[in-house]
């Protein structure tokens, strides 16, 4: 599995799984947590959650599937901006910990901007490190302008910042990503398949069939094919864990990435960041 290397040298996976909106109901528990465990089976090398994700319930289902793996992926959890205090990042972070039983979090990372002052949570974020409960931190939901504070913080350290980006949501591509490139600050792509919208679409679906791949791979081939994009979809099924992690193995040629262009226009204009 390829990876990109972060600012302070360590190196993130540039595929995983994440867990938005699982451990919210009793009734889907069974079946998102086969899902976690199937990708760990298949050597998925990240797992992407949040507190926000079930209050929660999507980091105490990681934990258990975590119990007994040999090879730990590469683990990414974020703080709530209302507890983004410098103490309330310190509790935040061990109470994520707790849910999943571990001892260090690989990138933890500010779930979207606050009220509180982003030196504060960065202080927070520092002390976690220097206490060796978080490998890397980073941000989520960060525009360009974001990104210029924080780097004014950091020292150059922010390892990631995880945005809406996919084929059908590419203002990233205006002045964000290239911002990030040029730092080596490899950004997170969530929502890769536009929760779903994209698998619809008449033009990506011939594209697809012509390549021999389903729409969603053809959809997480493009993303993993953007230099210094990562990207972390959610699978619910142990189908569907199977189907994405296909995906990486993908190749696309300039004229089929030509044509993913003129179905899917690369933005002319600065656009506002999009957030779900």
């Amino acid at each position: 599995m390829r990876s990109c290397k972060m600012p302070s040298g360590n190196e993130m996976p540039v595929f995983g799984i994440g867990t938005w909106r699982m451990g919210e109901s009793r009734a889907r528990r069974a079946q998102e947590l086969d899902a976690i465990k199937c990708a760990l089976e298949l050597d998925y090398p990240m797992i992407d959650t949040a507190e926000m994700y079930g209050d929660g319930g999507a980091e105490e289902m990681v934990g258990e599937a975590l119990a007994g793996v040999r090879q730990r992926p590469f683990i990414v959890s974020k703080v709530y901006p209302h507890n983004a205090t410098r103490s309330g990042t310190i509790a935040a972070c061990e109470r994520s910990l707790k849910r999943m039983k571990l001892e260090r979090i690989d990138l933890y990372l500010l779930h979207w901007r606050g009220g509180v002052p982003l030196a504060e949570t960065y202080e927070g974020f520092f002390r976690l490190r220097e206490a060796g409960k978080i490998a890397d931190f980073g941000v989520s939901n960060f525009d360009a302008d974001d990104m210029e504070e924080a780097a004014s913080l950091d020292k150059g350290l922010t390892g990631s910042n995880q945005v809406l980006y996919c084929l059908s949501k590419r203002g990233p591509e205006y002045d964000l990503l290239p911002w990030m490139r040029q730092r080596s600050i490899p950004l997170m792509a969530y929502s890769p398949l536009d929760q779903g919208r994209l698998l619809g679409n008449a033009t990506l679906k011939k594209l697809a069939c012509n390549l021999g791949c389903t729409p969603a791979q053809l959809a997480l081939a493009w993303v993993l094919a953007q230099p210094g994009v990562v990207t972390i979809p959610k699978s619910m099924t142990r189908e569907r864990v199977k189907e994405n992690l296909a995906a990486v193995d993908i190749k696309l040629s300039a004229d089929l990435l030509a044509e993913l262009d003129r179905a899917f226009p690369p933005p002319k204009a600065k656009q506002s960041l999009q957030m779900l």
